[in-house]
């Protein structure tokens, strides 16, 4: 192994670099074994990681694959973060489920007068909603 190379904490670089909003997160994701080194499965948030390493991870849901480029001295505002690595990602598909509309809802807000009264013929009563 080459000494000279610097490294850090798989769960620390992860912090760092602003994937997790804790550095317990994301020792938890570590520890369950849902974080991958170049493509080998760790559960162990000590593991040492460095520039070069590929790390593969899922993040809601989504997965994540970053090269790390630096290390990083602390946890920076988030442009200093996203400099700490490369995003390899595969594109986000956009889900269909996400974007479903409410078909009863057309957008026109609270309903007036007559969508009510209509609303009670339909309900099948003479009062309000159709509830007397």
């Amino acid at each position: 192994m080459d000494d000279t190379r610097p490294t850090i904490r798989v769960d620390k670089w992860l912090w760092h670099a602003r994937f997790f909003k804790t550095r317990t997160l994301a020792a938890t994701i570590v520890k369950q074994g849902k974080v991958r080194v170049d493509s080998n499965p760790i559960s162990k948030p000590a593991r040492t990681v460095g520039p070069g390493d590929v790390l593969t991870f899922v993040q809601a849901t989504n997965v994540r694959v970053v090269r790390i480029l630096d290390i990083g001295e602390r946890r920076g505002p988030a442009p200093e973060a996203q400099a700490l690595y490369e995003d390899l990602s595969p594109p986000e598909e956009k889900s269909v489920e996400k974007a479903s509309k409410n078909p009863s809802f057309d957008g026109k807000g609270r309903p007036g007068k007559r969508e009510r009264r209509n609303m009670a013929s339909h309900l099948g009563g003479d009062g309000p909603f159709g509830l007397e």
